[in-house]
């Protein structure tokens, strides 16, 4: 029950952040530093590089799902290790997480990214969803404090 809500109070906050919309033509700060925090962090798992994943998060990092099944709304937690783990993991395919439109809040040294995504295993497609970032500076770097996506098959963009 802990981590429900700590997931809920995450997502709260990062909604919450997201409806403070920047004003016209107005960028983050450090809008490139904090997009290519979140570019390494797929391009490692296109590698199967969990050290190259694991330097854009902070030790403790929080990773969460919100879905739903069957029509009821649920949240599962994951830790860093097991995430890291399964990066690691030898696969067939390459995982590839394919981003666009993203939108960028920072605020000093914290910052939410929210971006749409399509999940493709290989050349398969999978799944498609949300993912929303909290993002710290940590000294010069941007670290992952909060990733929490969304997942469904449908509707997505490859089915148009």
């Amino acid at each position: 029950m802990h981590s429900l809500s700590r997931a809920a109070s995450l997502s709260l906050v990062t909604m919450l952040s997201l409806m403070a919309a920047p004003l016209s033509g107005q960028r983050a700060p450090d809008e490139a530093a904090i997009l290519a925090t979140v570019k390494q962090l797929f391009d490692g798992m296109r590698k199967g590089d969990s050290a190259m994943v694991r330097a854009t998060f902070h030790p403790q990092a929080f990773l969460g799902t919100a879905v739903s099944r069957l029509g009821v709304a649920q949240v599962t937690v994951d830790t860093l290790q097991s995430f890291l783990k399964a990066v690691a993991s030898p696969h067939d395919s390459v995982w590839d997480e394919r981003t666009r439109n993203p939108i960028v809040h920072q605020d000093s040294t914290l910052a939410v990214v929210w971006v749409e995504y399509s999940f493709y295993v290989g050349s398969r497609f999978n799944h498609c969803g949300v993912d929303t970032f909290q993002l710290a500076r940590v000294g010069p770097d941007w670290k992952i404090i909060a990733l929490t996506d969304t997942r469904r098959r449908r509707p997505c963009p490859e089915q148009s």
